[in-house]
């Protein structure tokens, strides 16, 4: 039975980290992360809803005058 020849192995594997190592960075360099994330769309949206404008007190029954 013939023996394996394992002797580039370790050349092939070596190659082939380095290769998905650098392959995986260009990937990542490409990435446009926003440096200031803003708020511009809250700003621009502005409530229709008069309850929206002004603070309302919600009322609890047990905190009612009891008649």
């Amino acid at each position: 039975m013939p023996q394996l020849d394992t002797s580039t192995w370790f050349t092939t594997v070596l190659a082939s980290s380095i290769t998905l190592f650098i392959l995986m960075q260009l990937k990542i360099s490409f990435h446009d992360l926003h440096k200031n994330p803003s708020n511009k769309y809250l700003k621009l949206f502005k409530p229709t809803n008069p309850w929206e404008q002004k603070w309302t007190k919600i009322y609890s029954p047990l905190s009612l005058p009891q008649p």
